[in-house]
């Protein structure tokens, strides 16, 4: 199937995907209000196969240290998987499967499988790696762009982590565990009971992002968006806290945004 805009509709709520775009979900619309920033780099986009930065790009693999592109100097950030065309695997009204074949830079063959499933008051993102030669450690994860205004107030959020991520002057996790500290963040945060957020529109629309992953990070700095991003470790985490992805055992993650109007 083609890599053409999906659109995918239950109840009110309607969703664009665009498999020629990184796989993204382009826009999240309840009731013709557009949730997500609007761009080509935004919407909400796959992080496969790290999620965040990655350390000058280096990791290790096996005995091997692996060097990656430095898409954000002095680091890699991100994964591959939001700069490629994905292949559309199958679609119905409201459900979309979507999947990708690792390619260089990456220096393992694999697939990366997403489905985008659409209820009326929910939107569910799962994905996972396959590998069918060689073991390589990945993550998994979401880079959604909330806009932080819909026509009111702004947008209120609400967590409660157990632990902040310190972060280094190099943006990265120093390793250190502190009590969280009041945003604005661009910081990494531990929720062992799986990620939990609320996002606020007062008066209009509540949001919440779930997932059974332990690692969430929130990007707020930017004036027109607020991003919660639940993923299956921290940045760096390829050096830090791999996954291992075999043959027998692929790496599977998932999240859910719930709604309801207020």
């Amino acid at each position: 199937m083609s890599d053409e805009d999906i659109t995918l509709t239950a109840g009110d709520a309607e969703v664009t995907v665009q498999p020629g775009n990184g796989g993204r979900v382009g826009g999240l619309r309840i009731g013709g209000v557009e949730l997500l920033r609007q761009g080509e780099r935004f919407g909400c986009f796959p992080m496969v196969p790290w999620c965040g930065r990655i350390r000058d790009g280096r990791f290790l693999d096996g005995a091997e240290v692996r060097q990656l592109p430095l898409n954000a100097p002095p680091h890699a950030i991100h994964g591959t998987v939001r700069d490629h065309a994905w292949r559309t695997a199958r679609t119905s009204t409201d459900e979309a499967v979507l999947t990708y074949e690792l390619v260089d830079p990456w220096p393992h063959p694999g697939r990366v499988t997403q489905i985008i499933a659409l209820t009326e008051d929910a939107l569910t993102l799962s994905m996972s790696v396959e590998t069918y030669e060689s073991s390589f450690p990945a993550q998994i994860g979401w880079h959604p762009w909330f806009n932080r205004n819909l026509g009111g107030e702004d947008v209120r959020l609400g967590f409660d982590p157990a632990w902040q991520e310190e972060r280094g002057d190099d943006h990265l996790p120093t390793g250190n565990r502190i009590d969280p500290k009041p945003g604005p963040w661009d910081d990494c945060f531990g929720m062992p009971g799986g990620v939990e957020a609320t996002l606020t529109w007062p008066g209009q629309l509540e949001l919440k992002v779930t997932s059974r992953e332990e690692w969430v990070v929130v990007y707020d700095e930017q004036r027109e968006a607020v991003c919660v991003e639940p993923q299956t470790g921290p940045p760096n985490g390829l050096n830090t806290l791999p996954h291992l992805v075999t043959p027998l055992e692929p790496l599977e993650a998932s999240t859910t945004w719930s709604w309801r109007r207020l």
